[in-house]
């Protein structure tokens, strides 16, 4: 009896995670699910109109039979149809209209082409089918779009991006297969918005997002098209092509160049397919058609991108390269008041982007998006800059300051870029960096000095307030800020000494749990640490003395050898100097 108790309890406690699991997954996406049934619905409705004004009896085309051949199936009518002045034959509820096994007769074809063309005779096990296909391609949608496959969680505005433009291409390949002109599975390919819409999802959420959207958008050619194999191949191919051709621009005029790469590849796919498929073109004219329609229409996506992109980053405050191009630019206001009222936090910003930059560079990681964000990391500084020693000169104003206060004010700096980043409308990317960079470490310098007057104190009191970095980036944009922090209280900075230096400021990140949650691996690291040496090095390269060199102040000549620091008390200026 204690046994089955025990595992009637197991089994309840069981069915208690899974409901809770449940239930938090429905409170943390719900709104991308009401999205997605949104589509699905849509979907269905053009999957019923197509099989409603489609030629089909019991899921069987009537292009694919005519008269006098074996038919493969029994065909029953389930409806009476009288006769009319198209069609002047009748049929009865009932009725074997032609037999598996038999030839089909001019009045058995009559008939079926009577019940394909009659509006009160929908083929509804066509469209169980084609409901059933949209099930199955929506479990492709949710493991692609996934945390696990996409490594990160989809915003709802990406999901809700991309919903759109898949239902769009299902409703212009439906609509377009209806016409005349482009009824023909080459021509069809025209009319298809693919490289559009994937140039927009590569451009405005990343390259793995393309291609994992143009694996969904060519499924949904599929479907849509009646279950054609060549415009699912030809668009599954020309959004590989777009989703790779946009991965290195950089500004908005390689866009057109993109275009004109794009549209070259579209024919020559098309090209590809006629001959791997044996088909030809009723007349040259069409082939003409097709084969420049679709290298027009690959060319021209570009340029509507061109277009479409700047209001799209705009109301979706994408991280784009375009938008991250604009916001990498000194220039602009934010940057200017940081270099006149905080020139030390300005000058810092710049070395932290140039060594995030390379260093991301090294690992495959965004290093547009980490220059940005070394960029922007401090521009919670500007308001109080004199509390930070990069932009003190003389005595050091935390020296008069209980070491508590001094802790609220600098850990506070995060909290005022991410305000100011609000203000400023930056990608969330580039946010998450300002209020990542440095995690939740201890300011070792003011809690040690708040020790020796109060030992009770606890180190989350000295702690900033923000999460570990999430993302590659963020963790490159910490590291890069803390090495250079530290590096500027070095004296005698020789490349072996920057390199130990460097190796024990990663460890102790590590061994703090800084980086934990993000997917940087220890051969990440190594190339992140050769990247800074390297760029270090050169900073702070030697130079050679002028003999008999004076101080400007006392007038004496200056001592050639250099008094040297230790590394610990180098490490320690630079986690209470701020950064």
């Amino acid at each position: 009896m204690k046994t089955k108790k025990k595992k009637n309890s197991s089994k309840n406690g069981s069915a208690h995670v899974v409901s809770e699991s449940v239930k938090t997954y429905l409170a943390e996406n719900i709104f991308k699910l009401v999205s997605f049934v949104i589509m699905f619905i849509i979907m269905s409705m053009l999957s019923f109109f197509r099989i409603a004004t489609t030629n089909t009896i019991l899921s069987f085309n009537m292009r694919n039979y005519e008269v006098g051949q074996i038919s493969d199936i029994t065909i029953i009518a389930t409806k009476t149809l009288p006769s009319d002045y198209d069609n002047p034959v009748s049929v009865e509820k009932g009725e074997k209209v032609v037999r598996k096994g038999f030839p089909i007769t001019e009045e058995g074809y009559a008939k079926m082409k009577k019940m394909s063309e009659s509006r009160a005779y929908i083929d509804y096990r066509a469209f169980a089918n084609s409901v059933l296909y949209l099930i199955l391609w929506s479990a492709l949608y949710f493991f692609l779009f996934g945390k696990v496959s996409l490594n990160k969680v989809c915003e709802l505005k990406e999901i809700i991006t991309i919903d759109i433009f898949l239902s769009i291409t299902f409703a212009v390949t439906i609509f377009g297969m209806k016409t005349v002109w482009f009824a023909n599975p080459y021509s069809i390919n025209i009319l298809l918005p693919s490289v559009f819409f994937t140039f927009l999802v590569a451009i405005l959420f990343g390259q793995m997002d393309a291609v994992f959207f143009a694996v969904l958008e060519s499924f949904v050619v599929l479907g849509a098209s009646g279950y054609i194999l060549v415009p699912f191949l030809y668009t599954l191919c020309i959004s590989f092509a777009a989703a790779r051709i946009v991965r290195r621009i950089e500004h908005r005029i390689d866009l057109v160049f993109a275009s004109a790469v794009q549209g070259l590849l579209c024919a020559a796919f098309l090209l590809v397919f006629r001959i791997i498929f044996l088909n030809t073109f009723n007349t040259l004219n069409g082939w003409m058609f097709s084969l420049l329609g679709v290298a027009f229409a690959g060319f021209i996506s570009g340029i509507l991108c061109l277009g479409f992109i700047t209001p799209l980053e705009y109301i979706l405050n994408s991280a784009s390269v375009f938008r991250l191009m604009d916001l990498s630019d000194t220039h602009n206001p934010i940057m200017q008041n940081m270099m006149i009222n905080a020139g030390g936090t300005y000058n810092h910003s710049l070395m932290v982007a140039q060594l995030a930059e390379a260093a991301c560079n090294r690992i495959g990681a965004n290093s547009l998006l980490a220059r940005v964000g070394g960029y922007y990391h401090d521009i919670g500084k500007i308001d109080n800059p004199e509390y930070f020693t990069e932009n003190q000169s003389g005595q050091n104003i935390h020296d008069e300051l209980n070491p508590s206060l001094s802790v609220s004010v600098i850990r506070n700096h995060v909290k005022k870029g991410v305000e100011k980043a609000a203000e400023l409308r930056l990608p969330h990317q580039v946010v998450a960096i300002i209020s990542e960079h440095h995690g939740n470490q201890v300011l070792k310098g003011f809690y040690v000095k708040a020790k020796e007057a109060d030992p009770s104190v606890k180190p989350e009191d000295y702690s900033y307030t923000g999460n570990p970095p999430t993302s590659r980036e963020s963790g490159v944009v910490m590291l890069a800020d803390t090495v250079e922090a530290a590096c500027r209280s070095l004296d005698n900075p020789s490349a072996s000494r920057i390199e130990k230096f460097i190796q024990e400021l990663i460890s102790s990140k590590i061994n703090e749990n800084q980086l934990q949650n993000c997917p940087l691996t220890f051969q990440d690291l190594a190339l992140i640490k050769e990247s800074f040496v390297q760029i270090l090095t050169s900073f702070y390269h030697s130079r050679v003395k002028y003999p008999d060199q004076k101080d400007p102040e006392t007038g004496k000549i200056v001592d050639a050898v250099l008094g040297d620091k230790t590394l610990e008390k180098a490490r320690n200026e630079g986690d209470d100097n701020g950064k």
